[in-house]
């Protein structure tokens, strides 16, 4: 196809990255040329005729506000249909309406907390079942595999502790047994990493986090480039209503269009707290798939274009040295979400991994979770620096109040 035979449309689609952020679904209204997407604050729109079954007629159903971030999202992700909602456990329980009961999924054994919950308290009465493994050991994919294996559901990076899965062999693996792939994509975004484009089914987010960014809005999306299975979710949101309103989407549609610049920002300023996690005499083992001694390392290199924002790390004092560090820090605040400029410091035990405590997946006592922000990378650290020697660890001999590492401006 040539471009004079291309539409507008396709045109656009084969721009960059960047570009797209800023123009899918994202037109100057036609009534007055404004710029950015107007909020259609309504609940319902006047018909042509009686019989109208098409187009504007109620927000449930459809609103042009959240139909432009709907084509947007799945633009950046790859896919032909997009979905969004009021937040991200509404995105997934949405996905899992999909199922029947008596179905049975695969899931990651280090699984978000708010999926677990709604897996063991909401699906699980109604007949559904799963199983956490290892997603990065095919043998332990194949001793969890039903008959009634249904779905495999994948975080990579995972949260908690961002184990790496190998998404294109995973849905391979899936594929040839008949069952979906879905891949939370949250921790990356769609600036790092497309899961349809490695095979995926569906690929869900919770745009709360880094597509949104500000920490000022809840959001969850689904896409997918499956025909079938988007006339059922299409479906599924007109008739169970887990939509946003026009507000939230028009702020998650302006924290889309800078996505791009925040997330090299975050991965940069992550990079550079990991090397200097790496090796502190407080700190027992510190998870980020950019070091190359994370076990995932060299999948996340091949699947991601760069490895995130987030940084977890054990302390070598255990409990009550996470703990300690939690409550020492000043510019990372102590918060459960994450993927907001501002930088987070999380304790997953209590936090974000709540819903597993006590049984086999709760999270490690020693484990601090750290969604990086964009401020200057040597404050965040010398934040760290300080919080760690309040721990309990020595602090290096080589660094004064404001370590700079290498490459740190």
């Amino acid at each position: 196809m040539t471009r004079r035979d291309r539409s507008p449309e396709e045109e656009l689609e084969a721009l960059a990255f960047e570009t797209r952020a800023i123009h899918v679904g994202q037109e100057p209204d036609p009534a007055t040329g404004a710029v950015s997407v107007p909020i259609y604050q309504t609940s319902t729109f006047v018909v042509d005729e009686v019989d109208v079954d098409r187009g504007w007629t109620y927000s449930r159903t459809g609103n042009p506000t959240r139909a432009a971030l709907e084509r947007c999202i799945a633009s950046l992700e790859g896919a032909t249909h997009g979905f969004c909602y009021g937040s991200g456990v509404a995105a997934e329980d949405s996905v899992l309406r999909l199922l029947a009961p008596g179905d049975h999924l695969v899931v990651p054994h280090d699984l978000y907390g708010g999926t677990y919950r709604l897996l063991r308290r909401v699906w699980e009465p109604v007949g559904l079942s799963f199983t956490p493994v290892d997603l990065a050991d095919p043998s332990a994919v194949n001793a969890a595999w039903r008959e009634s294996t249904r779905m495999v559901w994948v975080e990579s990076p995972t949260n908690p502790r961002l184990d790496i899965v190998d998404i294109r062999a995973t849905a391979a693996r899936a594929k040839e047994r008949g069952a979906v792939t879905v891949v939370d994509n949250t921790l990356a975004s769609p600036y790092l990493q497309q899961p349809l484009g490695l095979g995926a089914d569906l690929v869900v987010h919770s745009t709360t986090k880094y597509l949104g960014g500000h920490s000022d809005v809840l959001g969850g999306f689904v896409g997918t480039s499956r025909d079938d299975v988007a006339e059922r979710l299409g479906l599924l949101q007109a008739a169970t209503g887990p939509v946003p309103g026009p507000v939230d989407a028009f702020l998650i549609l302006r924290g889309v269009k800078t996505l791009a610049v925040r997330m090299e920002r975050h991965c940069s300023n992550a990079a550079a707290v990991a090397a200097f996690l790496d090796g502190h005499p407080a700190v027992a083992a510190v998870h980020y798939p950019g070091l190359a001694s994370h076990p995932g390392h060299e999948v996340a290199a091949k699947q991601m274009a760069d490895f995130g924002g987030m940084v977890s790390f054990t302390l070598a004092g255990g409990e009550a040295a996470a703990r300690r560090v939690c409550a020492a820090t000043r510019l990372f605040a102590l918060g459960g979400s994450l993927g907001g400029v501002e930088s987070l410091i999380a304790y997953p035990p209590t936090m974000n991994s709540f819903p597993m405590q006590g049984t086999e997946l709760a999270a490690d006592p020693a484990l601090v979770r750290l969604s990086v922000g964009i401020e200057a990378a040597a404050d965040l650290i010398a934040d760290l620096d300080r919080a760690l020697a309040a721990s309990g660890g020595s602090r290096r001999p080589d660094r004064g109040d404001s370590p700079r590492p290498p490459g740190v401006r």
